[in-house]
């Protein structure tokens, strides 16, 4: 009965995929990583400061490993929202992911509050450092992100594409 399932869930993805306009790649792109390490301190804005780390890195294609750390201030986009939600008090960062690029960075973040209420989205600027925020940052320079507008549902999302050599 679980294999049924399975098949008929593969089935279904596939058959989905196959209606859309553009064809499905599931073919990954493969390139070496190197990694930056580095601390916010309080006070500084979490989205700001990967945006500047971006931009003066000059990352065409990043990806946040790990993170870390404490908020005071949250600031999200939660999903199907056009206005951000704004929370006040500590919080501790339970996840930051994402994909970064000077083509348009993507990144969600989880935070808990003292009672381990979980809240998560798009991450903003008005993420306000407590104490630390701890990254890691994967960076491939073979390749680039770039995002182009996906018919499916008419957002700018991403390709991936090998970084020409010069």
């Amino acid at each position: 009965m679980q294999s049924f399932l399975l098949l008929t869930l593969l089935f279904g993805f596939i058959t989905m995929d196959n209606a859309r306009s553009q064809p499905f790649n599931p073919a990954p792109v493969t390139a070496s990583m190197q990694t930056l390490s580095f601390r916010l301190r309080p006070g500084q804005d979490l989205k700001k400061e990967l945006d500047e780390l971006v931009r003066r890195q000059r990352i065409g294609a990043g990806a946040i490993l790990t993170c870390v750390g404490s908020l005071t201030d949250v600031t999200l986009r939660l999903a199907n929202q056009d206005d951000p939600s704004v929370w006040q008090g500590h919080f501790e960062i339970v996840s930051l992911v994402g994909t970064l690029s000077v083509n348009g960075s993507h990144i969600h973040l989880s935070v808990s509050d003292s009672t381990g209420r979980t809240l998560g989205g798009h991450l903003l600027e008005g993420c306000k450092i407590y104490t630390t925020a701890e990254l890691v940052v994967g960076v491939m320079q073979d390749i680039t992100y770039v995002r182009e507008p996906d018919p499916t549902f008419g957002y700018r999302e991403l390709v991936i594409r090998k970084r020409s050599r010069k």
